[in-house]
């Protein structure tokens, strides 16, 4: 998949902006505060409905604009000329793929796979769960559509629980919700362990290249119950507890998975860099991986590379990127050694009043 246009308006610096990269490497260039990340934040927030930044959905919006807009026109496969739009004004999407209004924003997410890296990256790696599960649940998504049919169904039958937790609800009014989540966890787990059973050789493979003074890798992953009593039972089990702090404890919600390293105790021994490291193979994993299972590339947007990794690390990076056919965008203050030895790159200076060939 690659962007062969990207317009935003009223999007963070940016009153107006069109960006046409190429088909491989584009770097975009500008001093800090020029708003290069805020390009790759737009095509994110077409894959995924919400930016990686930290903030509300309505947080990329510009400065006394009510709504902003992202357009994109890509080529998928054989598939050229696919238009993609969205619009948020305040609470409210509203979504179009070729011209047509979409019912919800999943035909985007499916038709615009894209992977960031950037500073927030390595809490993928040292942070809490929550970020895990989402890196492997949108892998899902892109194998299997209908897992967002499953997490609607979740969530809501987690909801109802929930609710007679906090209201005190006699026992049978929680039998019918406990026997869903049930058996909604059986079948998102399933598809997670279809998904690790392929991404974790991945994962691995591109972790050994990276940072191979680490050792040998595995990688583990708990499904958020025990599931030699299976889900139901364990809900009832632990309803009493569950009651006295509001909440469900065990279930599809509370999954985690990790890389381990032979000669690491613990994500919690790897030091900064390593965690860098680690979390951009994990991503340069799932570029792999996304390739091998859709069969083409996404789009890898990689954000002031240089500085999160040390020279000799970025270069390597930047080559093994530049031999396969894939869209990257970097971002860089000015322009890096790795980018000059390239010719096949491309170069644009981003400043707040738009973005230029450099």
């Amino acid at each position: 998949m690659k962007i062969d246009l990207l317009h935003v308006e009223s999007l963070r610096c940016f009153e107006s902006l069109s960006l046409a990269p190429g088909p491989g490497l584009n770097w975009l260039l500008g001093r800090n505060g020029a708003g290069k990340t805020s390009i790759l934040e737009a095509a994110y927030i077409l894959s995924r409905g919400h930016s990686f930044r930290t903030g509300g959905r309505s947080a990329p919006c510009r400065h006394g604009s009510k709504r902003y807009l992202i357009h994109a026109t890509l080529t998928r496969s054989r598939h050229a000329g696919i238009s993609l739009g969205l619009v948020r004004e305040g609470d409210r999407w509203e979504a179009r793929r070729d011209g047509e209004s979409l019912g919800s924003l999943a035909p985007l997410f499916e038709a615009c796979p894209v992977v960031y890296f950037g500073p927030e990256s390595p809490q993928l790696v040292v942070g809490p769960a929550d970020g895990r599960r989402s890196f492997l649940d949108w892998s899902v998504f892109h194998v299997e559509h209908t897992s967002l049919d499953l997490w609607r169904r979740w969530r809501r039958a987690l909801r109802q629980r929930n609710a007679l937790l906090r209201s005190d609800a006699p026992t049978a009014s929680f039998e019918p919700w406990e026997h869903e989540l049930a058996r909604v966890a059986d079948a998102i787990d399933g598809l997670r362990q279809a998904c690790v059973a392929t991404l974790g050789p991945c994962l691995g493979a591109e972790a050994a290249w990276l940072v191979p003074e680490l050792g040998a890798v595995s990688l583990e992953y708990r499904p958020g119950w025990d599931t030699g009593i299976g889900l139901q039972r364990q809900l009832a089990e632990q309803r009493s507890r569950d009651r006295e702090r509001g909440f469900t404890q065990s279930g599809a919600h509370r999954a985690d998975w990790l890389l381990r390293f032979e000669r690491v105790a613990s994500k919690d021994h790897l030091s900064r860099g390593q965690a860098k490291s680690v979390a951009l193979a994990y991503l340069l994993g799932q570029t792999r991986w996304l390739r091998d299972r859709i069969g083409e590339f996404p789009l890898l947007c990689l954000d002031d590379l240089e500085s999160e990794l040390d020279a000799e690390h970025a270069a390597r990076v930047v080559a093994w990127l530049s031999d396969k056919p894939l869209q990257v965008w970097l971002t860089a203050t000015e322009t890096p050694d790795a980018a000059r030895r390239r010719d096949e790159a491309r170069m644009f200076h981003v400043e707040h009043e738009g973005v230029t060939p450099a």
